[in-house]
């Protein structure tokens, strides 16, 4: 199979190691090889965090910045800062409202590179679901709402029942499914 380069993003805090993870086991559970990097910076204080994930055959971890076919993002300045990282053509996936993204200042850029940006407020929706610590969840759905990549959504839904603590599976769940229909109706 080609190699698909997936770079996740965020901030300290925000669950960029669980979201790799969640799409690591899911590949891994398909048969795919895999290779990741994650690079920590200052992420107890809330500083920038990004993980690479190859699904392939691949020889290095890292991906190299114009490589990458999807970014996903917990942070929207996370989404900026990380762009350069998507090839032409690339998927962009970001937690930032909807109707404000992207900033004016890259859309040029976007159209140049033909990189197709989709956001939802999964911090907000994780919030309004009464648990604020599955963002990265949210966004996990959202992403695998599209279609894209070897990874399906029921592929991934089923990585995060198996993955979701006891008294947090059904929570965890009607997170995913909420936000996969969010972004269903965007398709």
């Amino acid at each position: 199979m080609k190699t698909v380069n997936y770079v996740l993003s965020g901030l300290g805090g925000q669950g960029i190691l669980f979201m790799t993870k969640i799409f690591a086991t899911t590949a891994l559970n398909k048969g795919y090889n895999i290779l990741g990097a994650e690079t920590h910076g200052m992420a107890q204080r809330g500083g920038s965090v990004v993980s690479h994930l190859r699904i392939g055959d691949t020889k290095s971890s890292l991906i190299r910045a114009g490589a990458a076919d999807f970014l996903i993002s917990m942070d929207e300045s996370e989404a900026y800062r990380y762009l350069p990282y998507l090839k032409k053509g690339g998927k962009l996936f970001a937690n930032a409202p909807g109707d404000a993204f992207p900033d004016k200042q890259i859309a040029g850029y976007l159209d140049r590179m033909e990189i197709e940006p989709r956001a939802m407020e999964a911090s907000r929706t994780a919030m309004e679901l009464g648990s604020p610590k599955s963002t990265n969840l949210a966004m996990i759905a959202f992403y695998s709402a599209f279609g894209m990549g070897p990874l399906s959504a029921d592929d991934l839904r089923a990585t995060v029942d198996t993955n979701s603590p006891g008294p947090f599976k059904e929570k965890n769940l009607k997170i995913f499914d909420t936000c996969y229909e969010v972004g269903r109706k965007m398709v």
